[in-house]
């Protein structure tokens, strides 16, 4: 066993930053900083020996004792080299193991006190003699594994016999962390040491083969890819030299940058970029290249991220609306609500509108009115004769000349995610043997289903959550699943001011500019433009209207054409200078003829004397409502019911159930009880020619039928419209407003309505409230009383002194022209 010297030492310190001197080992150190230096110094002006203690943390610039190891190593200093930059170049040589106990700093140097340490052999030198073998034979393998180190390492090692200086040499060559060889250092038992070694030696071996692994796997990938590239290379070569290459990596390139920059989903970039090395793979001028190119393409084209900035001013989108079109204001307040409610909620679904009104009133117009005012982009997408399911979800990319389908092609015409997408005439689509393209519309239209919206075509999902869907419709006969997806808003035809209103602020200005006029040049009265409704036209909508109107402006512009501009000048001369020349063509009612010739439709029109059997009643049709005739007579026969004028199912069930109405109450209204034991009842609604159907005519009927039966005249004033139940009540019926407005229009002055239908008021415009006298009724008992000359039964006297006192209907003078009208249902 060694002895432990008790030498006490007082030697410069110099200390290391990532570096661990160990005995017996020659090593070059770099030294810079100012008392590194100064210890240098003194320790070459002494006898060249020197501490060389390792920092705790390499980061320290000017380490105190703190910073130091408590364990160092005594160097002998065996050559110093001033390097031109200021630093020096020391070859150190490690002698001994030094415990440092106190550290200071005199003469601008780190002085150290310590005492030398020697090592100790507590095991039998058997088991030393063992351990170092083992340590030996790793580091054989240590070293073979480990290029940096060289092969005449061993030789050196296998001429050292001292177990401890062979722990320290081979300590000084395995590539450990600072503190593995600063533990070493500290360590004077020789076993220990020797053990420490074995394991820090098998961990780098396990550690190099790690690596020697991941550097194999590396090369071979990296061998591969340049195989790969070089092959392509050599394709492309070929392909160039048989003319297939046309600027093809220069394409794909833009494909790769275009992918990246597209802002697409994960699983879509993912789904864009597979497609895409399989087109790398591709002759540019196979089949199957361009079908993958051809499909990148829509899927580039889909705007992911690209979306229109969505007006939140209330008061711009109102004007913008009213600008653009006349009343619609259930329309125009449900537009300006999403507004209202999306400047508050940022993220918000857009609403689905299906608008339901008849042809012309401005369905698709105020579509884009809409997108004007809510400042997305406008796109329609037009479903009439519409009857393939893949014209809404797209066509598999299998089948030749497959393509998207027409809202992913019409979301990348417009480029935006959040446009407002018209769906127009939803309910003329029909299904055949292709599918159903009704139920291709669920996915699209439902609010919870819409955001992963999968095209046949593209494959991946499409959100839709953001698209403003508008559908447009002229009737509700659309399937019930679609129809329950969407919130219907009712657009009815407009009123006959209400055109006068739409024609005078939109369409005569609008058809003067088109057709080359000036304002000055043409005038069209306010009652020119009420004929036109009237006399021209039979529509809800305007658009016939229009038509009328620019046919007027085509004839005006022929006429000032042929007359030159001299007569417009003589006459202007004869005015004298007017600050405000009246215009050169004015058309009015005493004219029009001139320009759109003879009348073509007329309305129908109330009687101009009370008469028995004959009713007016009131009609809804597609285009508004009208006058009907309704005219009973009794004939010769054996008690049936004869019904004509091409009466529907539900009008002759009308019909029935007002015959037992009257024969239920005969007694009670005069009538003989027996009336029809030997002659028929004949019910005519004229015309011939036109269907009819619906049950709103019943109590016209049974007014009809009392009035032949008890020979009393009906007031030709009175209009009546509702449905007869066998009890004698009268019920709700529809188009209430359509209604009204034709009695209006054909000199009606009283209208009796059903009680149900007196909330319906509230929606009538003014005007028609004040000109007309609406009555609402109950019982059929009261329908008699008011429609007919003279009130019936027993307590006609007293029932005849109620009517005149309380001068609820007013009797029609006879100024109107003889009706000519046929009365369409």
């Amino acid at each position: 066993m060694a002895q432990v010297q008790n030498e006490v030492l007082e030697l410069p310190v110099l200390p290391l930053r990532d570096v661990v001197v160990f005995p017996h080992m020659v090593i070059p150190l770099f030294v810079g900083r100012d008392k590194s230096m100064r210890a240098l110094e003194q320790a070459m002006e002494a006898d060249k020996r020197i501490l060389l203690v390792a920092q705790k943390s390499a980061e320290t610039d000017d380490p105190a004792a703190a910073d130091l190891y408590a364990v160092g190593t005594l160097a002998q200093v065996l050559q110093l080299l001033k390097l031109p930059d200021g630093t020096i170049k020391v070859l150190v040589e490690g002698l001994s193991r030094v415990n440092v106990d106190k550290v200071v700093e005199v003469d601008g140097a780190l002085q150290g006190r310590g005492t030398e340490v020697a090592s100790s052999d507590a095991r039998e030198p058997r088991e030393v003699e063992a351990v170092a073998r083992s340590l030996m034979s790793l580091f054989e393998q240590y070293v073979k594994t480990n290029r940096k180190l060289p092969p005449e390492l061993l030789q050196t090692l296998s001429g050292i016999d001292e177990p401890g200086r062979l722990a320290d040499t081979i300590a000084a060559h395995i590539g450990v962390r600072l503190a593995d060889k600063q533990r070493l250092l500290e360590t004077t038992e020789v076993g220990e040491r020797l053990e420490m070694l074995v394991g820090l030696v098998d961990g780098e071996i396990d550690v190099q083969q790690l690596e020697k692994r991941i550097r194999g796997r590396v090369k071979s990938q990296m061998e591969k890819s340049q195989r790969e590239y070089y092959l392509n290379e050599q394709m492309k070569a070929i392909q160039k030299e048989l003319g297939d290459l046309d600027d093809a990596p220069g394409e794909l390139e833009e494909l790769a940058r275009k992918i990246a920059e597209a802002g697409m989903p994960k699983p879509v970039e993912t789904k864009a970029k597979a497609e895409l090395n399989k087109l790398k793979q591709m002759s540019p001028m196979s089949a199957e290249a361009a079908v993958v190119r051809n499909y990148l393409d829509w899927l580039l084209g889909v705007p992911w991220k690209k979306r229109s900035k969505v007006r939140k001013d209330l008061k711009v989108a109102q004007d913008t609306l009213d600008a653009d079109h006349y009343g619609l204001e259930k329309v125009k307040d449900r537009i300006l609500e999403y507004l209202a409610v999306q400047s508050r909620v940022k993220q918000m679904k857009g609403p689905i509108l299906c608008l339901v009104g008849p042809p012309g009133v401005g369905k698709t117009s105020l579509g884009q009115s809409i997108a004007k005012a809510t400042n997305r982009k406008f796109v329609r997408m037009s479903l009439g004769g519409v009857r393939d399911e893949a014209e809404i979800r797209g066509h598999r990319r299998t089948y030749v000349g497959s393509m998207p389908g027409r809202i992913v092609q019409n979301l990348n015409k417009v480029g935006s995610k959040n446009p407002l997408f018209v769906l127009d005439e939803i309910d003329k689509m029909s299904m055949d043997f292709r599918g159903d393209p009704s139920s291709a519309l669920l996915e699209v239209l439902d609010p919870e289903q819409n955001n992963s919206f999968n095209d046949h075509y593209l494959e991946v999902d499409l959100d839709l959550s953001e698209v403003m869907f508008v559908a447009t419709s002229n009737s509700l006969n659309i399937p019930g699943p679609l129809l329950d997806r969407m919130e219907v808003i009712r657009i009815p035809g407009y009123t006959e001011d209400e055109k006068l209103n739409i024609a005078t602020r939109y369409l005569v200005p609008k058809q003067t500019k088109a057709n080359g006029l000036k304002p000055e040049e043409l005038e069209i009265g306010e009652d020119a433009i009420r004929d036109i409704v009237r006399y021209y036209t039979r529509e809800s909508g305007v658009r016939n209207l229009e038509r009328e109107i620019a046919k007027i402006c085509r004839k005006v512009v022929k006429e000032i054409a042929l007359a030159g501009p001299q007569p417009a000048k003589k006459a202007a001369a004869r005015k004298g200078a007017a600050k405000k020349p009246k215009a050169l063509v004015v058309v009015d009612a005493g004219n029009l003829d001139k320009y759109l010739g003879v009348r073509r439709f007329d309305f129908g029109r109330a009687e101009e004397q009370n008469e028995i059997g004959l009713v007016t009643g009131l009609a809804w049709t597609e285009v508004g409502g009208d006058l009907l005739q309704i005219e009973s007579t009794l004939v010769p026969g054996k008690g049936q019911l004869i019904l004509t004028g091409q009466l529907g199912n539900v009008m002759k069930e009308s019909a029935s159930a007002a015959l037992s109405v009257v024969r239920s109450r005969a007694e009670r209204l005069g009538i003989d009880v027996d009336f029809l034991q030997k002659q028929d009842v004949h019910v005519h609604v004229p015309d011939g020619a036109t269907p009819k159907d619906g049950p709103s005519a019943g109590i016209a009927m049974v007014t009809s039928l009392v009035s032949v039966l008890t020979k009393v005249p009906v007031k030709s004033d009175v209009a009546m419209t509702g449905e007869i139940t066998l009890r004698g009540r009268v019920s709700a019926i529809g188009g209430l407003k359509e209604k009204l407005l034709a009695a209006l229009r054909g000199g009606i002055r009283t209208v009796l309505i059903p009680d149900e239908n007196r909330k319906d008021l509230a929606d009538i415009p003014a005007n028609v409230t004040r000109d007309l006298q609406i009555v609402p009724v109950k019982w059929i008992d009261e329908v008699l009383d008011l429609a007919l000359e003279t009130p019936l039964g027993p307590k006609s006297a007293a029932k005849d002194k109620s009517r005149k006192s309380g001068a609820r209907v007013a009797v029609r003078g006879k100024s109107k022209a003889p009706s000519t009208t046929r009365v369409k249902h």
